[in-house]
């Protein structure tokens, strides 16, 4: 599910398209709980992927079966991999199966290029083929492979992420969410529990409320919040700020004034990481500046 940062992000990206495209409040929330639900057709996009890798080996294997002239290999195939018991788990998982047969799109095509491709970069590393020459089949060990896997081949596959952005913009946007959601899944799988659930979204109707507020609060009080940022600007024009390091500190610096709950320092620490996210390099230490001394005026805790 998202954390409280990535529903921080998620106001972000709102804000700075409503700054290049101002639209009523309504249709701006609406767009943003849009935005939250691609990510888990993201997410089950990259599970598929997964699965369709188990797939593939599986039809290597009949290929094999089916050769005139047989060799060893494809007599008495090595099967550790498509009986991964994590891939087992992800295969039988009713969730994804469900929300794949209603978004057909998320489905992948055995002889995709990028899926035949990353399966030959994978079965011809040196991590697979260790682990298919080790014996015995413990899920400790299938479950740190498949993890390992994933960041290698997926998380960490530049050719992935291209494809990505070629099929949905903003999913270049959400691969980072996407991919912690799927690391998360993969390490919360028991061997002796069913998994017939995958990671919501949005937790609870808490969290859709807090997001939902902090965009409202944000832009209900944007120009009151730019002037007290502008205020602390020390030989520095708000002009000169970019739009982004300016929608984080005033998204910031909204939360301190009017979620007073939260303490300042998580409020801080929280967009100082956003900002690393979406800004440069020394943006996050000029906001923690800013940010710093605004809660230091407030003597906010």
């Amino acid at each position: 599910m998202l954390g409280r940062r990535q529903i921080r992000e998620k106001v972000v990206e709102s804000l700075y398209s409503y700054n290049q495209n101002p639209i009523k409040f309504d249709v701006l929330e609406k767009n943003m709980f849009s935005e939250i639900d691609k990510i888990y057709h993201l997410y089950i996009y990259q599970l598929n992927f997964l699965v369709a890798l188990k797939d593939l080996a599986e039809r290597q294997i009949e290929i094999g079966k089916k050769k005139y002239i047989k060799s060893d290999s494809d007599t008495n195939p090595n099967q550790k991999f498509i009986n991964n018991k994590v891939l087992l788990k992800l295969e039988e998982n009713e969730e994804r199966l469900s929300f794949t047969s209603k978004h057909q799109d998320l489905k992948w095509d055995i002889y995709d290029e990028l899926l035949i491709k990353t399966f030959q970069r994978m079965t011809a590393g040196k991590r697979y083929q260790d682990f298919m020459k080790e014996d015995g089949f413990s899920f400790e060990e299938d479950q740190k492979f498949i993890g390992k896997l994933f960041l290698r081949y997926i998380a960490e596959n530049e050719d992935f992420h291209e494809h990505l952005e070629e099929k949905e913009m903003s999913w270049a946007d959400d691969f980072h969410i996407s991919n912690s959601m799927i690391q998360k899944t993969i390490g919360f799988f028991k061997e002796n529990e069913p998994s017939h659930t995958l990671i919501k979204m949005i937790k609870d109707e808490d969290d859709r409320e807090f997001a939902r507020r902090l965009l409202k609060e944000t832009l209900n009080h944007w120009e009151e919040t730019e002037k007290k940022l502008e205020g602390r600007l020390e030989n520095w024009d708000l002009e000169r700020i970019s739009l982004l390091d300016k929608i984080i500190l005033i998204a910031a610096m909204s939360e301190i004034d009017y979620f007073p709950l939260t303490p300042a320092r998580v409020i801080i620490n929280e967009y100082i990481e956003i900002s690393k996210v979406f800004s440069t390099d020394r943006s996050n230490i000029f906001i923690n500046g800013i940010l710093d001394k605004y809660t230091k005026d407030l003597n906010r805790n």
